[in-house]
Formats: C-alpha cells, structure tokens, sequence
C-alpha cells in the first residue's frame, strides 16, 4: 500500500526555518510561492533579469532577485522552470551556489531521471509534486483546503531531506489533502506515460477522430463538437467525482451499454501494445533523448505541428459555439 501522510505528520517549523528560492514564477511557481509565503516562509523568487513576471511577482508582495542571488540566499531551492531550461539555468546559475548541506527540490522529475542534471553528493535532493495545475494549488490554499501531492527523495546527505520535503508539502497545502510517496523514477515515467497515453496524446487524437468520423459521414461539424468535444467535460467530472462506476451511474443505461461494447472494440490488444512501447520508449529514455534534442534544434516539429494542430477542423468549428456559450468562460490562444 502507498504511503500517505497529512498535516499531522509533518512539522512547519521545518520550513520556516529555511530561506527557500522558488526559481520561475509560471504555473506551479507562482502558486507555490504565495503559498508558502502566506504559510510564514522566508521566500524570494529567482527570474532572468529581462522576465515579464517580475511584475507579477512584486504585485504579489514577493521579492523578485536574480537567479544566481536566489540560490545563494537560499537554503532550500526549487526549481519550477520548464524541463528543458532547467540544466541550463542549474549549471549557469544553480551549481556554483549549491553548497553542502543545502537543499535542491524539483516538481517533476525528468532531469534527475535523465541525468540532465547531476546534483553534488553532499546536498539533499527531493521533489514536491502537486497532482494539479498551479492554479488549482493557489485556489484551494486559498479556499483553506490543497490538492494531493507526491514526495520523493532522490538523495539524502543530511538525512533530513524526507522531514524537510514533507514540512514543505505541507506548506503548499498539500498535507490537507495528502502527500504520497513515490520515487523520482516512478514520478516521472508514470507522468510522461500518463499525458501520451490518456490524459493529452490518448484523449486529443480520440475526440480528432471522432468527430471526423461523423463529419465525414455527413453529419453537421457543430453537432459533432458537441458529441465528441464538449461534452467530454461532463463525463470527466462524474470520474473525478467517483471513478468509474459513478459515472456509469450517472448515465443512460444505453450509454453505459455502448461503454460495455464499444470501448474493447476502439481500446484492443494493439492499442495496448502501442502502449506498451510508449511506456518501454520513457523508461529507456528514447522519449527523453528525443524531446531534448528538439529543443535543442529550435523545436522545428514541435512549432510546425503546434501550428497545425490550432487550425484543425475541431478547433475552428469549437472556436464559434464557445463564443456563444459564454457560460464556459471561453478562452482562445494566440
């Protein structure tokens, strides 16, 4: 059975007693910082000299310094910029203040899967894992409450860095709702088969294809969207609410019969083979190596299909219902 700890189990003094540096002010930054500030921790958030979000941070009523001033203030540095910008950012700003006894934390934990990144033998090394968008982090802080998260140790040279990962899980909220522990292996290759497999690659390319499906058989596009994309929502939050089975209650029962028949039809052997080798792709590192270097080539696949992608049929026909249908808070990227 997995662990799972809560408030009563970590101790907050911990983490008041450190100077902690969140490094970038995104999604996950920005909530973890306000968090653990509002929780009585000493933090200053560490950004590139020329980032918009110094602003934001100084409206925040946080303290925005330089990367390299952030770690070397801080004993314990967590580091929230994207996977890919992260060895630079270690090695050119992090690295050289890293000292003995310190602490470098990560939400995600690709670069110490991969090796990308290679702390010091003598530092501790933990991840903090929220199982949500770092707006829903802030929001239920706010709201008194957290979202779950996953705690791992990848070293521990003070043989403090399991407490001290906790007490700041704590701090973010997390031990309200419940702090797992994981590995960093086990984190990261279960995150990566998550999003291809279901929750992103898995789920994008099913609702594409059905609603070409029906519009290819003549079926009116906004009928389709509704059928296949917006109504996808309300089935997700009947899983969310209780798994399966709840969602199963909820519906007809001439839809939970086409559940029954229809899923092991489109779900067959062969889409678990490809699963399979998806999964086989991340523990070896292929997945990795791949993503790496295509940044490291300026993204040329990634920006072409990214473009593409927002001009598919699905997206202009989503596009003009979402704008009449006010009530969802349409949202549309440039």
């Amino acid at each position: 059975m997995a662990t799972i700890r809560y408030d009563k189990d970590g101790d907050l003094a911990l983490i008041r007693a450190k100077k902690v540096a969140i490094i970038g002010f995104g999604s996950q930054g920005h909530a973890h910082a306000q968090n653990l500030h509002d929780s009585g921790v000493d933090v200053r958030v560490g950004l590139a000299a020329t980032s918009p979000s110094r602003k934001k941070v100084e409206g925040a009523g946080l303290r925005a310094v330089d990367v390299a001033t952030a770690a070397a203030e801080a004993d314990v540095i967590m580091i929230l910029a994207p996977d890919t910008a992260q060895p630079v950012i270690y090695n050119e700003h992090i690295a050289p203040h890293l000292n003995a006894g310190k602490t470098l934390m990560f939400a995600h934990g690709f670069n110490i899967r991969y090796g990308t990144i290679t702390p010091p033998a003598d530092v501790d090394v933990s991840m903090i894992a929220p199982k949500s968008p770092g707006h829903r982090v802030r929001e239920t802080f706010e709201e008194g409450g957290g979202v779950p998260s996953l705690l791992a140790v990848h070293q521990d040279a003070t043989g403090r860095a399991d407490a001290l990962a906790l007490s700041y899980a704590c701090a973010i909220g997390s031990g309200r709702a419940g702090v797992l522990t994981t590995t960093f292996s086990e984190e990261t290759e279960t995150d990566l088969f998550g999003e291809q497999a279901v929750l992103c690659g898995g789920v994008s390319h099913l609702v594409k294809a059905g609603f070409q499906t029906l519009v290819d058989a003549g079926y009116q596009p906004e009928v389709a969207y509704f059928e296949c994309m917006h109504e996808l929502k309300l089935i997700v939050d009947l899983m969310y609410r209780g798994g399966l089975n709840y969602m199963r209650y909820s519906i007809s029962d001439t839809a939970e019969y086409g559940d029954y028949v229809a899923g092991p039809r489109l779900v067959n052997d062969a889409v678990k083979a490809e699963m399979g080798k998806l999964l086989a792709e991340i523990k070896d590192g292929s997945f990795a190596k791949h993503w790496i270097d295509e940044n490291a080539t300026g993204r040329p696949t990634f920006e072409a299909t990214r473009a593409a992608e927002r001009e598919q049929p699905i997206e202009q026909v989503g596009r003009k219902l979402r704008a009449m249908m006010t009530f969802v808070n349409p949202v549309e990227i440039d």
